[in-house]
């Protein structure tokens, strides 16, 4: 039974040290370089509410979404009517998310007809009528789509903004979708909102469009822009001292190419100048359509857009094979990388609107983790008191499974980098009363058999064994909901979820575990006659 009994200690001690050996970091930060190599890099993190960050609401414009999945269909179905050779005239969006288009013959329409059956099962028609002897026909989505296009542009609004976010370095941020058109994001650790904010809230819309050249910027600043032209913002940065200087662009409206097709974005420096820039480059499909732009532009100019901005406007002095392209500016390194990180990782497919920020100052975190700390003491305490006072030694044996139960409990956490809330507090102290539950138990079925007159070897034995299947079901039953609490909870509820499920697992451990092997040291090895409980 001794053998046992080792084998059982040698167990616990090595699981109990690996706690401690995860926790050390998390507990001591600023370890003697001599001994920072011996222990882990993990360290338990800190939530929002407890280091400090940021808190959004951000909502979608899925409105825009729509606008530009019509943008989208409109051209598509443009070139499968010249590939069919039917004969038609402006195909074109109107009225926001309706397409319009001119069928010249009633034959047309039949071949239309099969278009969008084939093609696009997403689109129908709204309206016809004969104008001047062509059909017009008015398209719209069908309704069952527009709910399910909605969805889905938030659903790729929050990929896009986690992607971001990742890339920032942000650690255990919290990105979740909230209604129909709103995003929650909290960025824990932030140290600059404003940078977050433009990195999270940029639509990052690449574009390329051709300058016009025909018409007059000058005309078109009072306000008398062409048809199918656009007046854009830029700015021109003087190489000999550095000014920049703010001027406009007239561009075509039509946009050759998006950054759909982007394959990635690296931040370079320039070999002439020492500035900084983005260098991109598209996958097989974008680097055709750009040799394809290229070759039939030669000698024109071609505008870089990002969100509406023209970056730089180069003249296209040969065909550009490969699909590499830069984008330049008066970028500082942290711009520039900035750009690099939201190109990456796509352009956000409507714009986003911030409803509500809220910063988090550190000071106010470390009053949280200062009263929580008290919290659990003051709890602990107080359960450790107790249990000596009501079952004696054996309750010190509880106490320190107890003890036990922590350090393995915020071991784990640090083992696998888990986040810290003031709710994840909550649930350590909950976890501090839980985890004496399962001795509880025990002491009193072992009392029972003490009354009726057992030796303490048998009691203790009777103790564990009636015991233990009403502590396994009561944990299991509190187990689940703790994880449907961590599965659909957010990110308060996540955090107690957290630390309630560890404890819980921990407590089992320690209690049934660890304690069994202190009873039995004592009522085999020992061979103890009287037990104090």
């Amino acid at each position: 039974m001794f053998q046992d009994i080792r084998l059982r200690t040698l167990i616990a001690l090595v699981v109990c040290l690996a706690g401690l050996y995860f926790l050390i970091p998390s507990i001591v930060p600023n370890l003697p370089d001599s001994l920072k190599n011996l222990f882990p890099k993990k360290k338990i993190q800190l939530g929002l509410d407890l280091q400090g960050g940021m808190h959004l609401i951000m909502e979608v414009d899925t409105q825009k979404a729509m606008e530009s999945t019509m943008e989208r269909f409109a051209n598509n179905l443009k070139e499968s009517l010249m590939a069919r050779k039917i004969k038609f005239r402006n195909v074109e969006r109107t009225g926001g998310t309706l397409i319009s288009l001119d069928l010249s013959t009633t034959e047309a329409r039949s071949e239309f007809e099969k278009i969008l059956t084939d093609q696009y099962p997403d689109l129908e028609v709204k309206s016809s009528e004969i104008i001047e002897g062509r059909e017009r026909l008015i398209l719209k989505v069908k309704d069952k789509r527009v709910v399910d296009m909605g969805r889905a542009a938030l659903e790729q609004s929050v990929e896009t903004i986690r992607n971001r976010v990742d890339q920032f370095g942000v650690t255990e941020p919290e990105i979740v979708p909230q209604g129909d058109d709103r995003i929650l994001i909290q960025l824990p650790g932030v140290k600059d909102p404003k940078r977050a904010v433009n990195l999270i809230g940029r639509t990052a819309l690449l574009e390329f469009k051709l300058l016009d050249e025909e018409h007059s910027l000058e005309q078109a600043i009072k306000g008398n822009v062409p048809p199918g032209d656009v007046l854009a913002r830029g700015a021109r940065i003087d190489e000999r001292t550095g000014q920049r200087t703010e001027l406009y662009y007239l561009l075509k409206d039509k946009t050759l190419m998006t950054g759909q097709n982007l394959e990635y974005a690296q931040v370079k420096i320039s070999d002439r100048f020492g500035e900084p820039y983005v260098g991109i480059k598209f996958d097989s499909q974008g680097a055709k359509d750009f040799d394809r732009i290229t070759s039939e532009n030669v000698g024109k100019r071609l505008a870089i857009v990002l969100d509406g901005i023209v970056h730089s406007a180069p003249v296209i002095k040969e065909r550009i094979s490969g699909g590499d392209a830069q984008i330049t500016g008066a970028f500082s390194p942290e711009e520039a990388r900035d750009l690099a990180i939201v190109l990456r990782a796509g352009a956000l497919p409507a714009p986003v609107k911030i409803l509500e920020q809220r910063t988090v100052g550190p000071s106010l975190g470390q009053d949280s983790i200062d009263k929580g700390i008290i919290a659990t003491l003051i709890g602990g305490l107080l359960v450790f008191v107790f249990m000596v006072i009501y079952y004696k030694l054996s309750g010190l044996v509880a106490d320190v499974a107890l003890f036990l139960n922590l350090i393995l409990l915020l071991g784990t956490m640090a083992a696998f980098e888990a986040t810290l809330t003031l709710p994840g507090i909550a649930g350590i102290v909950l976890t501090i009363g839980m985890a004496v539950d399962a001795n509880v138990l025990i002491f009193e079925r072992t009392r029972e058999e003490l009354r009726l007159g057992k030796s303490p070897r048998a009691s203790i034995e009777a103790g564990f064994t009636k015991a233990f299947l009403t502590i396994f079901d009561s944990n299991l039953t509190t187990l689940i909901a703790a994880l449907f609490l961590f599965q659909f909870g957010s990110g308060p509820v996540k955090g107690f979820a957290v630390t309630l499920t560890i404890g819980l697992v921990a407590s089992m451990f320690t209690a049934v575990f660890v304690s069994r092997i202190i009873f039995d040291y004592f009522a085999w090895n020992r061979k103890i006659q009287k037990l104090s409980i």
